[in-house]
């Protein structure tokens, strides 16, 4: 492998590891037990069988969208702070999981989707200038984790306080 190859695909690698490790971590996180089972929902809530192929279409753009604006990034500053952007993504996303299903906290959960969803923002507002197809790429994205907010703090007024016993 040349050197030539490796800075052309590099982005591709970053993008497709990054994705998989969180696809992984966030599936290892996500316990649909009999804690989950138990929840009241709202009826607008998609069924469960919707999360898993709304998420691997938002990993596909998100990862199209770093790859385009890696390419399109101006200088090296640009690409580290997207590189930063996406890890710092992430991690909330994956942390949102943890939260949620493992810690059974759906409050807790709720606070920290905050972070997720400027995080999300933050990609879409940092690209815009340089990528703007990366940052049309990420809307999806915030909207799914508006979505999720919204069903986050509708089952936390459905089924709240969490924490006790």
């Amino acid at each position: 492998m040349s050197a030539e190859w490796f800075a052309h695909y590099k982005p591709i690698i970053f993008a497709v590891v990054w994705g998989l490790v969180l696809a992984l971590a966030g599936a290892w996180a996500t316990d649909i037990g009999e804690w989950y089972k138990s929840l009241q929902q709202p009826p607008w809530k998609p069924p469960d069988w919707v999360f898993g192929p709304m998420w691997t279409i938002i990993f596909i753009l998100a990862g199209a969208a770093f790859v385009m604006g890696y390419h399109r990034a101006p200088n090296q500053e640009t690409i580290r702070m997207l590189v930063i952007l996406f890890i710092v993504n992430g991690l909330f996303n994956f942390i949102w999981s943890v939260l949620y299903f493992r810690m059974q906290r759906p409050d807790w959960a709720l606070i920290e989707a905050v972070g997720l969803w400027f995080s999300v923002l933050a990609i879409v507002l940092a690209t815009r200038s340089y990528s703007p197809i990366s940052s049309l790429l990420m809307l999806p994205y915030l909207a799914w984790v508006s979505v999720a907010m919204l069903l986050n703090w509708t089952t936390i007024q459905l089924n709240g306080p969490f924490g006790r016993g």
